[in-house]
């Protein structure tokens, strides 16, 4: 009896970080919230200041459950530049599939943390995103406070909007460590239409047909760069990928989910 509740508590070790992370997440943005009030009268890169050490501050106790609570271990092949927080942009690829439409991308994000506290630029995370996450509630909001895109696929991209954003934060001298996922969706076995069109795609425009990836969507990443060029200090281009997500026969397996 003993064993079996030590080993259902155990499978419910997720509860705790969950239960802290969402917890707090509206205190957190109380906080900023007054901190914001205060700002109308006080010199605006001293409010970005502190918006970033607050949101390095949450940042840092997601990844105190994310690299410690699991015992998750980040291996880096490849070298980042030794940059303290200067203006970046990090298009970063997934390569593992996901069990369904739903939740994917669930852990991606949190590489982007990991890679940038290693820099010293946790507080200047931001994210391309996808129009739909602005509803999340509190944290939709408040990323695009802290400086995220929005941005919509394909023929709904609204360039001009994305370039009007990226320069209003370049003329705040925001330091910058942009985010851009620019795969569109998650490569997943499950769904062979969705790999077979990416790769018809790649023939036809003569690109590298790729088999553990799909054919980036560049048009972000693009206007981006195009727009900061004369403003960045570096491009990372980084690929993510979860150790034993491959069984004994080689067949690919289920990555790990945000749980």
């Amino acid at each position: 009896m003993l064993l079996s509740l030590v080993l259902h508590t155990y499978s419910m070790r997720y509860v705790l970080p969950a239960a802290v992370m969402m917890g707090t997440a509206p205190t957190y943005v109380l906080a900023w919230g007054a901190w914001r009030l205060l700002s109308a009268v006080l010199p605006a890169r001293f409010y970005r200041e502190v918006d970033d050490r607050l949101y390095t501050i949450y940042q840092s106790m997601v990844l105190f459950f994310f690299e410690n609570y699991t015992g998750v271990q980040v291996s880096r092949l490849g070298r980042a530049g030794q940059g303290r927080g200067a203006p970046a942009v990090v298009p970063a690829l997934g390569s593992f599939p996901r069990p369904s439409a739903v939740g994917r991308r669930a852990v991606d994000w949190i590489i982007a943390d990991m890679l940038a506290i290693r820099q010293n630029a946790l507080g200047h995370v931001r994210y391309v995103l996808k129009d739909g996450l602005k509803w999340l509630p509190l944290y939709g909001w408040y990323f695009s406070q802290h400086g995220g895109v929005y941005v919509k696929r394909s023929a709904k991209f609204n360039e001009k909007e994305m370039r009007e954003k990226l320069r209003a934060q370049m003329k705040a001298e925001t330091p910058m460590y942009l985010v851009i996922f620019p795969e569109g969706t998650r490569y997943n076995p499950e769904i062979p239409k969705v790999i077979a069109d990416s790769q018809s795609f790649a023939e036809k425009e003569g690109l590298a047909i790729l088999k553990h990836v799909l054919t980036p969507r560049v048009k972000a990443t693009h206007v981006a760069i195009d727009t900061m060029k004369d403003y960045l200090d570096a491009v990372y281009d980084v690929t993510v990928a979860y150790e034993g997500t491959v069984d004994h026969k080689g067949q690919r397996k289920l990555a790990p989910s945000m749980t």
